[in-house]
C-alpha cells in the first residue's frame, strides 16, 4: 500500500514537473548512465546521468517534443507495456515530432543463433529472449506494424547512426554485432507523423499471444 502511494505522488510530481518543460524538446528514454548534452534524459533509476527520475510504466508526462530517442529499451517491456509506451511517445511528440528507436532483429538472432549445433543453439536463442532482462524481441514486419498501431504515419528504416535529422545522427552507443549480410543485426527505425490504422494481423497475434500467457 506504501509502495503504491509512493509511485503515485511520484508520478504527479513528476508530471506536474515535466509539464512545466517548454515544448520543442528532445526526450532520451532509458538513458542508464548515458548523458546526451541539450536532451531530457530520464531513467527509471536514479543514474548520475539522469534529469528526471521516470517510469515509463507511469506514462510520459510531456508535449510538444521535437524528438524521443530510445536505445535498446523497448524490448525490456513486456509487449502490452511496449505497446502502450509507443502510443504515449506518439501523444507526447508534436504532430511533425520524430520517435527515433533501436531494438535487437529478432530475424538477425534466429538466422544467426540457430544453427549448426542443436544443444548450443538452444541456448543461445533463449539468451536472447531472456537474457539481459529482455522481455520482446521484434522483426521489422511486427516492429513496423505497431509503430503504425500506435498511430504514426510514417515508419522508416534507419542505418546505424544515420539520419536526415541532424539531431539524431551518430546517438547509438550500445554494443554492435555483426551484421550478416541480408540482416541489419539491430533495427533501427524512425517513426513520425499522425495517422490512425488498424493493424488486424498484428491486433490477431498479439491477441493470441497474450491470451497464451495469461495476461487478459
Amino acid at each position: 500500500m506504501l509502495r503504491h502511494a509512493w509511485r503515485t505522488l511520484r508520478k504527479k510530481v513528476n508530471a506536474y514537473r515535466c509539464g512545466r518543460l517548454p515544448a520543442g524538446g528532445k526526450l532520451h528514454v532509458g538513458c542508464g548512465p548515458v548523458h546526451l548534452d541539450g536532451w531530457i534524459n530520464i531513467d527509471n533509476r536514479r543514474y548520475e546521468a539522469v534529469d528526471y527520475v521516470l517510469d515509463v510504466r507511469d506514462g510520459l508526462p510531456f508535449r510538444g517534443l521535437r524528438f524521443i530517442f530510445a536505445e535498446h529499451f523497448i524490448e525490456h517491456l513486456p509487449y502490452w507495456e511496449a505497446e502502450r509506451f509507443l502510443r504515449d511517445c506518439r501523444a507526447a511528440l508534436a504532430d511533425d515530432g520524430v520517435l527515433r528507436l533501436s531494438t535487437p532483429n529478432l530475424d538477425w538472432v534466429y538466422a544467426t543463433q540457430y544453427h549448426g549445433n542443436a544443444v548450443r543453439d538452444c541456448f543461445l536463442l533463449n539468451a536472447s529472449f531472456r537474457a539481459w532482462g529482455h522481455q520482446f524481441l521484434y522483426n521489422d514486419a511486427t516492429l513496423t506494424a505497431l509503430l503504425h498501431h500506435a498511430r504514426f504515419a510514417r515508419v522508416e528504416a534507419r542505418a546505424y547512426g544515420e539520419s536526415a535529422h541532424p539531431e539524431l545522427r551518430n546517438l547509438e552507443m550500445h554494443q554492435r554485432s555483426p551484421d550478416s549480410p541480408e540482416l541489419p543485426h539491430v533495427l533501427v527505425f524512425e517513426a513520425s507523423g499522425v495517422a490512425i490504422s488498424r493493424e488486424e494481423q498484428l491486433i490477431a497475434s498479439a491477441a493470441a499471444y497474450l491470451n497464451d500467457l495469461g495476461a487478459w
